[in-house]
């Protein structure tokens, strides 16, 4: 006899609600998880997994269910409103701005910014910072720092400029392969049409946002907006007084920062030094 479908209930989030109508539509075409899988290129237990709002769709997965389904983009809107949901409360509000920002400046003392890492660094970083957690949700958290990468390549995409402290290059995550390729693409990322990215050195010692992550963000309308985040928490700063301070201390960092083509070479320098 075959397992009884876990029942579904879309009334209780967007990634609930893809899930039920993903299985919808898929039992009206009268198509099984198997012969959906060969059609959207996606593991039938993964896709099992997303029909009961156990897993995060991937970020392809949506424009080939409305492909496969004709449903001219039904699973595209969907899919942006659950993919805010897999994080914290706190975030979800910077997640917003986020997405509506024409320019995103960003300091970041530790690790490489989440909207220009590669999968498996992400992974390796995840895998760090929760060691006991299940491959599940690591995998979910993989899946939606991914798709956070997706307004860079929105038409047109916001400028960003990231600066980033030496420890970034020095401080290895899942070992010198994964970590040659996340250099390689900040290498490619120093200056572009779009992106600008910026080291700052060791020797140029301490500043005023040594202490975490800074991001600014100005909208469409002009206004700023800041966010600070910590190990486990997040502020997002509105008053436009102490969001002009925080501007401020990035653009005194910016001027000690090399340059971007310095940068590309550094960062360069220390894929040359990984063991291979």
């Amino acid at each position: 006899m075959a397992a009884r479908p876990r029942e579904l209930t879309p009334d209780r989030s967007a990634r609930h609600l893809f899930g039920a109508k993903m299985r919808a539509h898929r039992e009206r075409a009268d198509t099984s998880l198997e012969g959906l899988s060969d059609i959207v290129n996606v593991s039938r237990s993964h896709l099992a997994r997303i029909e009961t709002a156990e897993a995060m769709p991937p970020p392809s997965l949506p424009a080939r269910l409305d492909a496969a389904f004709g449903t001219d983009g039904i699973f595209e809107e969907l899919y942006r409103l659950a993919s805010r949901e897999i994080h914290p409360d706190q975030f979800r509000r910077q997640m917003e701005l986020e997405a509506r920002a024409r320019l995103i400046e960003e300091y970041s003392p530790q690790i490489v910014p989440g909207l220009v890492q590669t999968e498996d660094y992400a992974r390796a970083q995840f895998v760090v910072s929760s060691p006991k957690a299940a491959t599940d949700a690591i995998e979910d958290l993989v899946t939606a720092r991914m798709s956070r990468q997706a307004l860079l390549k929105a038409d047109p995409p916001p400028d960003l400029s990231l600066i980033i402290d030496e420890a970034v290059l020095r401080r290895g995550f899942g070992g010198p392969a994964v970590m040659r390729a996340q250099l390689a693409r900040l290498a490619e990322l120093a200056l572009t049409p779009t992106t600008v990215v910026q080291v700052l050195p060791f020797d140029r010692g301490g500043h005023a946002l040594v202490g975490g992550t800074l991001r600014l963000m100005t909208l469409e309308d002009g206004a700023r907006v800041a966010y600070e985040e910590s190990i486990s928490t997040g502020t997002l700063l509105e008053d436009i007084g102490i969001v002009a301070e925080r501007q401020r201390a990035y653009d005194l960092l910016r001027a000690c920062a090399l340059s971007p083509g310095d940068s590309a070479a550094l960062i360069r320098s220390a894929m040359e030094e990984l063991p291979t």
